[in-house]
């Protein structure tokens, strides 16, 4: 009765429009007057606790670089450059767009920061160049998504905090999944493209793809300052965060002179905005994850799960179909703290490794960002080209159907995501 009336609770009240945040608090805290005689004078001491890690440091501040580079000319450099790595293949332009974000979303670690920076360069040039609407609008709202999937990101910073797991670990675990993903989109492309009778063009010479690298290097650096850092121990993810805002700012102010004095007080606000929101949301999901591990509702869930003869396989089936739900209608960061206390301790028992069930639930939530009722990078992509939001989705279903495939694939064959962080830190 108790863990019925939680749940209710929680979503009846974020159905009638209650923010996620103060619905986890509120939901928890009524559940407890209710039906323990638990301290709730102690719960600001575990929220602090909670709050007080060293990991979540470095949250604000991949959101400050994300947020500088954003702002100047880096995404147009990147741009660039991928068309004139891939402009000259049949379906060039999207491609080029889909390469752009891949490389985008590993500088910035932001979704719609991504759709933004991308889509709104490259959709009015995808449709000048014959393409069809779709084209322009499904490549850029997809593959953006990818920001939550490729490091640094956000959302695996939070998994692992909540996890108790290395961040370290988490974002080398997302890159061969990233990168994968972001073929498998470029590869529907091409495919589509052909058929659709686009050829072949001229490659860009050497020279001109040189010059574009140039124009692109120190924006492309950061994503080797970010996890060459990491793996060559020069520093720990949250210094890396540290490590890229100062680079971002470097770059953006000197470098490239996008920005001005002037502009830092707004993309401070903007980012401290940002993060506190994150921050609201994961002090109050502390509360519930708080609650859950006292009154032992993981490990009773646990056994039930024990006692039905659940396996590996059916367990993850159930969690992809609870987490594609559930990302549909919250935010990602939301999802992870409210999910990870539960899901966890099954997926240890069932012999899941932890890092694995990460990936799978990061991707999870980028086909969250990409599928209605509340899909943020579908709201974006509207915005940016002035479509419904019905013709975005239309536009956009065959390279979600992409990514769904590419999660199925990771789900079952571990080794996708677990290769490279054994390489990097043993196992």
């Amino acid at each position: 009765m108790m863990i019925a009336t939680l749940f209710i609770l929680l979503f009846v009240l974020m159905l009638i429009g209650v923010p996620v945040a103060v619905s986890l608090g509120a939901s928890t805290m009524i559940t407890a007057l209710l039906f323990t005689d638990m301290d709730l004078m102690g719960i600001p001491d575990s929220v602090f606790n909670g709050l007080d890690q060293y990991s979540l440091m470095a949250i604000p501040m991949f959101i400050l670089a994300g947020a500088l580079l954003s702002k100047g000319s880096a995404s147009g450099r990147i741009i660039e450059f991928a068309k004139s790595i891939v402009g000259h293949l049949p379906g060039g332009l999207p491609i080029a767009a889909i390469f752009a974000s891949v490389i985008f979303a590993a500088v910035s670690g932001s979704s719609p920061a991504t759709v933004v920076a991308i889509g709104s360069v490259m959709y009015g040039a995808i449709k000048e160049a014959g393409y069809p609407t779709k084209y322009a609008i499904g490549t850029i709202a997809t593959a953006g998504s990818l920001g939550i999937l490729i490091p640094p990101s956000i959302v695996f910073i939070v998994y692992g905090v909540t996890a108790d797991q290395s961040i370290g670990r988490l974002f080398m675990a997302g890159v061969v999944p990233g990168l994968l993903i972001g073929f498998m989109l470029m590869a529907v492309t091409y495919i589509g493209a052909v058929r659709l009778g686009f050829k072949r063009t001229k490659m860009a010479p050497f020279k001109e793809r040189l010059i574009a690298f140039k124009r692109a290097f120190w924006a492309l650096m950061l994503i080797v300052l970010v996890i060459g850092g990491i793996y060559g121990g020069l520093f720990t993810p949250t210094e890396a965060g540290a490590a890229s805002a100062f680079y971002a700012f470097f770059v953006s102010y000197f470098v490239y002179r996008d920005i001005k004095i002037k502009d830092l007080y707004k993309i401070l606000l903007d980012s401290a905005m940002t993060s506190s929101m994150i921050f609201f949301i994961i002090a109050n999901a502390m509360i519930f994850s708080h609650f859950l591990t006292l009154e032992s509702i993981p490990q009773q869930i646990t056994q039930l799960i024990v006692e039905a003869h659940v396996g590996p396989i059916m367990f993850l089936v159930i969690v992809n179909i609870l987490l594609f739900l559930m990302g549909q209608f919250m935010e990602p960061s939301s999802v992870v703290m409210i999910t990870v206390p539960l899901l966890l301790p099954i997926a240890t028992t069932l012999g899941i490794d932890p890092i694995h069930l990460g990936v799978i639930m990061v991707i999870n939530m980028e086909i969250g960002m990409i599928t209605p009722p509340v899909g943020l990078n579908l709201f974006v992509a509207s915005g940016i080209t002035g479509l419904s939001l019905k013709d975005v989705v239309v536009a956009s279903l065959p390279w979600a159907m992409t990514i769904l495939l590419g999660l199925l694939l990771i789900t079952y064959i571990p080794i996708i995501s677990l290769w490279l962080p054994n390489i990097m830190y043993g196992y």
